[in-house]
């Protein structure tokens, strides 16, 4: 595999259990692309990205991410390719019990950071690059939806990954909010990072243009006319 090709997938089948979520997916992605997964719910999108990060398990043809075979790939290599990828969610999963500030901390010391002074800087850039680098004493119920998905995005850019994967992560805010989200994570492609993001909001491809997948009918196709979603 080339080294500028991060994901390589070539007829691969996604199962749930002993379903078939999608069959014989192949695509390349590159560092730096913005990637759109689009389908109706249920259709496979979520499924695609968990594959990713190995959470569903890849049956059926050659599929690589990094210079890890998801095939072959043992526990220890998964906990190491997590590592290696930012995780955005619809539904945040930040620690209610405690700050903005310690919920970063966490994260970095749990994936093997000890420097304290370290620890401070990271955590200090990346709330600045998300906007959110007064906040970090709050409790995430202090903050409104919106402001959680910064800080979910901040926790995704800890260690520096070359991918971010993105689930729904306007689903839950407001037209104005998700098109702050959306350009947020535009503005961290822009600077090299790749980002794939499931939406079911079709209005972003215009604003927010980048590549286009479709999971539809067990397959996974890429999408170059007008979009309808059926």
């Amino acid at each position: 595999m080339e080294d500028t090709i991060l994901i390589h997938f070539d007829k691969v089948d996604i199962c749930l259990e002993d379903f078939i979520v999608l069959k014989e997916v192949s695509f390349d992605i590159r560092p730096g692309e913005f990637i759109y997964l689009i389908g109706r719910v249920g259709s496979g999108k979520s499924s695609l990205l968990k594959s990713l990060y190995a959470e569903i398990p890849v049956t059926e043809g050659k599929a690589r991410i990094y210079d890890y075979n998801l095939h072959k790939i043992k526990r220890k290599q998964v906990l190491a390719l997590r590592r290696g990828l930012g995780i955005v969610f619809q539904d945040f999963k930040l620690m209610t019990d405690r700050t903005v500030w310690n919920n970063l901390n966490f994260v970095l010391r749990a994936t093997g950071w000890k420097d304290k002074n370290e620890i401070e800087e990271r955590i200090d850039k990346v709330l600045t690059q998300v906007g959110m680098q007064n906040k970090g004493y709050k409790m995430p119920h202090e903050l409104s939806g919106g402001e959680q998905q910064r800080i979910v995005i901040a926790r995704a850019l800890l260690n520096n990954p070359r991918i971010i994967l993105a689930d729904e992560p306007t689903g839950n805010l407001d037209a104005e909010t998700g098109d702050a989200i959306v350009q947020l994570l535009h503005d961290i492609k822009d600077k090299g990072t790749t980002v794939l993001m499931t939406t079911h909001n079709l209005g972003f491809l215009d604003k927010f243009p980048g590549r286009v997948f479709k999971c539809d009918h067990f397959r996974l196709s890429e999408e170059t006319n007008t979009i309808k979603m059926e």
